[in-house]
């Protein structure tokens, strides 16, 4: 089992191997143990990624009529959502402003109560987040913590895109080694289980996304990002993005960038 990271580390090895090598370059390291629970389990912080979800007011989060769309973002485009971004978080990086804009246009064109609660979630890469790193070189296995930004559909809906992106900032900011010990034993009594999925990174379903360095017909560097969501939501968070791109509220545009998706 390992992730993203992981499975080229295995590739790599693999590769040297088959072209006459003794032994891979990276030596493969299987220390499972250093992210087990604590014994015993101590749950220490709140996981909201792992709470459960309330029953959803909203008819419209259903797998009828999903539809998958992809957007590129150019260079410019980041920049122009920069401009939204209040002074004190200029310093932001490209996930960030990206995630919480996502998250407002998803929330906005889904049109859920706004008392609803809405969460984006993301996985986060351990390997090199801790001095002395937490994780050895050659680490094989899932390295990766998930966390979540939480506020309510009226919340993401009224507020500027500062509010978003500082909920996401001070979600990453809350990942300590204290946080990734609590989520071990957190997980502590969840098993092994069979392998459910691996391939290339797609939209699933209503639910996941992925950010993907990409290169248009244009040869222009830039981010694309698949996305899924029922038919009649489609065309509002097209506005909206198109909208925040343009530094309006909402927006709609004859010049379309919206892609059908082929990930």
């Amino acid at each position: 089992m390992c992730d993203g990271p992981g499975l080229p580390q295995f590739m790599a090895a693999v590769g040297e191997m088959a072209r006459g090598a003794n032994a891979p370059s990276v030596p493969p390291v299987c220390e499972r143990h250093v992210l087990n629970a604590t014994d015993p389990p101590r749950v220490t912080c709140r996981h909201r990624a792992y709470e459960e979800v309330a029953g959803s007011k909203s008819s419209i989060l259903t797998h009828d009529h999903l539809v998958h769309r992809s957007f590129f973002f150019s260079p410019s485009d980041i920049t122009a959502l920069r401009r939204l971004v209040p002074p004190h978080l200029g310093h932001c990086s490209t996930f960030e402003i990206l995630t919480a804009c996502l998250w407002i246009c998803r929330t906005i064109a889904l049109q859920p109560d706004p008392n609803e609660e809405m969460r984006v979630i993301w996985a986060v890469n351990v390997r090199e987040k801790f001095n002395p790193p937490l994780l050895p070189r050659g680490y094989y296995g899932n390295g990766f913590l998930i966390l979540a930004a939480v506020a309510t559909a009226g919340e993401l809906s009224k507020k500027p895109i500062g509010y978003a992106l500082e909920l996401v900032r001070k979600a990453k900011a809350d990942m300590t080694e204290e946080f990734m010990r609590s989520t071990a034993s957190l997980m502590a009594d969840f098993g092994w289980g069979n392998a459910i999925y691996a391939g290339t990174a797609t939209a699933i379903a209503e639910l996941g996304s992925f950010c993907i360095q990409f290169t248009n017909k244009k040869g222009e560097d830039g981010i694309v990002v698949p996305f899924c969501m029922p038919s009649v939501a489609v065309e509002r968070f097209y506005k909206e993005l198109e909208g925040m791109l343009k530094g309006q509220l909402v927006s709609g545009g004859a010049n379309s960038k919206l892609i059908v998706s082929s990930l």
